[in-house]
């Protein structure tokens, strides 16, 4: 029998699974990457020592150009931030019923770090990624998770590693964890999921659920 022949047979068996195919930072990068402008809902977990539950933030992130980041909170408060890492060099705050805040980004130096290294991702550019980050990789094609562990001082005095799950081309989820603030203490993730695991997120208030959710449930 022809080799070609005996691999459409075994191929064709009922429960036969392909092997899953590895996966490798340029091939994540190069599917994640999205021309501008470009928009994704988001639903965010964040947890504090003073709440009893994680906050649910819903909302959009969006991209109107490749120096510019949106983030527009919708529920349970209305909050837009934009960072804005080109000529101006600002962070512009706007919070229903106040006027806007607009500070140097100089000020907040992680920010620009997190739009840079965020544009970067976006645009498939490894090499400014790891201007920023460690890279590393795991999983397969089929579900994989990208870690950046940040390198400038600033930004890994804040947070310990940033883990992106995903399926394919698809970003499914940042789960970002802190550096605690007392050597010792716990640090819990914060869980921003994105397109497909945010709409699957509609409706659920566990936060059990939400985290399976978010590493590929």
């Amino acid at each position: 029998m022809p080799a070609a022949l005996g691999t459409l047979l075994i191929l064709a068996t009922p429960g036969f699974a392909a092997p899953a195919e590895a996966v490798d930072a340029g091939w994540i990068l190069a599917r994640l990457a999205r021309p501008v402008p470009d928009r994704t809902a988001f639903v965010e977990l964040r947890g504090s020592a003073l709440l009893k539950a994680p906050l649910r933030i819903e909302g959009e992130y969006r991209r109107p150009r490749e120096d510019v980041l949106v983030r527009e909170v919708r529920a349970p408060y209305a909050e837009t931030t934009t960072i804005d890492t080109g000529a101006a060099a600002r962070v512009t705050l706007v919070r229903a019923g106040k006027p806007p805040r607009t500070f140097a980004l100089s000020r907040v130096p992680e920010l620009a770090s997190l739009q840079t290294s965020f544009g970067a991702l976006l645009a498939g550019d490894r090499a400014g990624l790891e201007r920023h980050y460690r890279i590393g990789v795991a999983g397969t094609r089929q579900a994989w998770t990208l870690t950046l562990t940040p390198k400038d001082a600033a930004l890994a005095a804040k947070v310990r590693v940033i883990a992106l799950h995903g399926r394919g081309a698809e970003l499914r989820c940042i789960e970002t964890t802190p550096v605690p603030a007392r050597r010792g203490a716990p640090a819990a993730p914060q869980r921003t999921l994105l397109a497909g695991a945010a709409e699957r997120a509609r409706g659920i208030a566990d936060e059990a659920a939400l985290a399976a959710l978010c590493r590929g449930g």
